[in-house]
């Protein structure tokens, strides 16, 4: 292989691929970037058997080849070259990667492309739904932060796609708290389809694609073990959760006439939140919710609190539009502020009913979102 590049493509399309390379593996060539030639331009690929990453570098190509080098050490040359015409040469004999740039000539080491895992490709297959980019990162913000980080069900350390018409709904449930976002695909999905992926896997597809310009085209492998989310540049490939998502639709309270429905200004309560949190965080992180109706020309209002014997206590009023009877309700404090956090709307609205019912967090005026969260018990 012999080819020629600019650095800052070099190094953007490596800062890509590095984030599904394997930090710790006993395969040593999951350590390392595959470099190829393809189609007259340069392929990288990282792949730590959970996700793998393609991103195509354009290039001057002399010669086809490939091999596969340590991310790292790549990246961080790569990294502190200048902003030139980089040369890149592989030794098919020793498995050896020659970089030169201006006055740096530096060989690395590497392992034949052949041990490299093979991914599957995009080319030939036929999208099951377009996915505008931008859309997509949102929608995955607010979703996966319900996935579960560890759990002995790996089904709830992932995120449910749902395809349906030009229905797509997203949604992760941890136990504790349920997040589920649903949209319009600009065309309708070639069929109708139901899968989960890894949660931490949607968080690299959301940083990976978030910035593309044309819709990130989807696909599933024939087998359905896989998914491929395709751009003109990257290809993100993600392994997909065998089992069954729990019916999360069970888990929503019904609106009734006990609802009370406090409506909020969003950037007020998370500043609340964020207050409250400094004393709740000692007392169990349970931070109570009251929700006090108008009277005697008072307006209606949030009232959290949070009282922790060694630290002392907190009291945090919030304007709120209070319609039912009101209520209490006893929220884990860091559930509650991610909630707040993911929704970008100037105003919310939380839904309860009992102490003992979760509280339902959705936009006013936004996407059809809501953020379930479950009641603590006060001890």
């Amino acid at each position: 292989m012999r080819l020629a590049c600019l650095q800052e493509n070099l190094k953007r399309g490596l800062a890509i691929v590095g984030h599904a390379v394997a930090s710790r593996s006993t395969l040593p060539v999951l350590s390392n970037i595959l470099l190829a030639t393809e189609s007259g331009r340069l392929k990288l690929a990282g792949n730590n058997l959970e996700i793998g990453i393609t991103a195509l570098v354009g290039a001057k190509v002399d010669e086809d080849g490939a091999i596969t080098v340590p991310a790292k050490l790549l990246s961080d040359l790569i990294g502190n070259l200048p902003n030139d015409t980089v040369d890149l040469e592989v030794d098919a004999r020793t498995q050896t990667l020659t970089v030169v740039c201006r006055g740096t000539k530096a060989s690395i080491k590497g392992i034949e492309a052949d041990e490299f895992p093979t991914m599957p490709s995009f080319v030939g297959s036929e999208p099951l739904a377009m996915l505008p980019p931008e859309l997509l990162r949102e929608v995955i913000g607010q979703v996966v932060v319900a996935a579960a980080a560890e759990h002995t069900n790996p089904i709830l350390q992932g995120v449910l796609i749902r395809l349906s018409g030009t229905q797509a709904t997203f949604a992760a449930i941890d136990g504790y708290r349920l997040a589920v976002r649903s949209f319009e695909l600009p065309e309708p999905a070639r069929q109708t389809l139901e899968l989960v992926i890894p949660a931490r896997a949607m968080l690299e597809l959301g940083r990976t694609v978030g910035d593309a310009e044309a819709p990130v085209a989807m696909s599933v492998t024939a087998s359905g073990g896989q998914v491929i989310f395709h751009t003109d540049t990257v290809d993100f490939v993600s392994r997909v959760i065998d089992g069954k998502f729990p019916d999360y639709e069970r888990f929503v309270p019904p609106t009734s006439r006990d609802t009370t429905r406090s409506i909020i200004n969003t950037a007020d309560l998370l500043r609340a939140v964020k207050r409250i949190a400094l004393f709740s965080q000692a007392a169990g992180n349970i931070v109570t919710l009251t929700m006090e109706n108008s009277d005697s020309g008072r307006p209606g209002r949030l009232v959290l609190n949070a009282n922790a014997a060694e630290v002392g206590e907190a009291v945090e009023q919030v304007d709120a539009l209070v319609e039912g009877e009101g209520g209490k309700l006893a929220l884990n404090v860091r559930y509650l502020q991610e909630a707040i956090n993911v929704i970008d709307t100037d105003q919310v609205v939380l839904e309860s009913q009992t102490p003992n019912s979760p509280g339902v967090f959705k936009p006013i005026g936004g996407p059809e979102y809501l953020h379930l969260v479950m009641p603590m018990r006060i001890p």
